[in-house]
């Protein structure tokens, strides 16, 4: 039988990109974001593989959306094997001031749901002795990030919760791997509002497919954390040296180029 993957943000972007990946490589399928109609389109993109496709329009920034989110796979016999958590967003703007609803959507999709999924799905892979785990963290992850400053924080503790998962499973038949990127065009700068920032002009974009296909093959070959591009693996050097003052200041100047 082939292995099932889960998708999460698998709507667009480098959710997309993961599902075809996954689509080429034999992978069955399960699909998970807010938009079905996306979905179903992509799954009828990808009829031709021949793969299994299973399309589950969710919130997964509900309260115990994963939990939900179990139930209806094994309800319907979809055993997953391997979870990309890929589910999440960013805003840019001072925190003070803004909307408080969309803050805390941020975090709950970003940290809340991908422990949670983490957790329910992990739980089933600890039962059978197997499973592997893709978290998407960020270039925003190695230093503070003023005007982002939930989702900078959101991916510094996506990649410090994967690192330690990651040990705790090793010797169980699973692994986690944290997957860095830099800028990218995956939608999630328009999501963002950051298309006319400075983060996508001083730095040259990657597109989504080169992107997911870093991340697909460390997730394969069981790394715990892989950089994709240069830049991010420079970034993540040069922040363990720099002065943290610098560091909070460039990603200042980088991200308030609007304000």
């Amino acid at each position: 039988m082939a292995e099932r993957v889960l998708i999460t943000g698998a709507s667009s972007g480098l959710g997309a990109e993961f599902a075809r990946i996954f689509a080429r490589e034999g992978y069955d399928l399960v699909l998970v974001a807010r938009s079905q109609d996306k979905m179903e389109a992509l799954r009828q993109e990808l009829s031709p593989t021949g793969v299994e496709i299973t399309v589950i329009p969710m919130d997964l920034a509900k309260v115990d959306a994963a939990k939900e989110l179990l139930a209806k796979t094994e309800e319907a016999g979809l055993p997953v094997d391997i979870l990309i958590n890929n589910a999440g967003f960013g805003h840019v703007g001072p925190l003070v001031g803004s909307d408080w609803s969309r803050q805390k959507e941020m975090m709950d999709l970003n940290m809340e749901a991908l422990v949670q999924l983490t957790y329910e799905f992990g739980g089933r892979m600890q039962e059978r002795g197997h499973g592997r785990i893709l978290n998407i963290a960020s270039i925003a992850a190695f230093c503070p990030g003023p005007y982002m400053s939930l989702y900078y924080a959101s991916k510094s503790f996506v990649l410090s919760f994967s690192q330690a998962v990651a040990e705790e499973l090793k010797n169980q038949g699973i692994t986690v791997t944290a997957l860095c990127l830099g800028p990218a065009k995956t939608g999630f700068e328009a999501a963002a509002n950051l298309q006319e920032s400075r983060m996508f002009s001083f730095f040259k974009p990657d597109n989504a497919a080169a992107v997911a296909n870093t991340g697909y093959k460390a997730l394969m070959r069981g790394k715990v954390v892989a950089f994709h591009g240069a830049v991010c693996y420079g970034s993540n050097l040069l922040s363990r040296i720099a002065p943290r003052i610098l560091t909070r200041k460039f990603s200042k100047w980088i991200n308030s180029s609007r304000f």
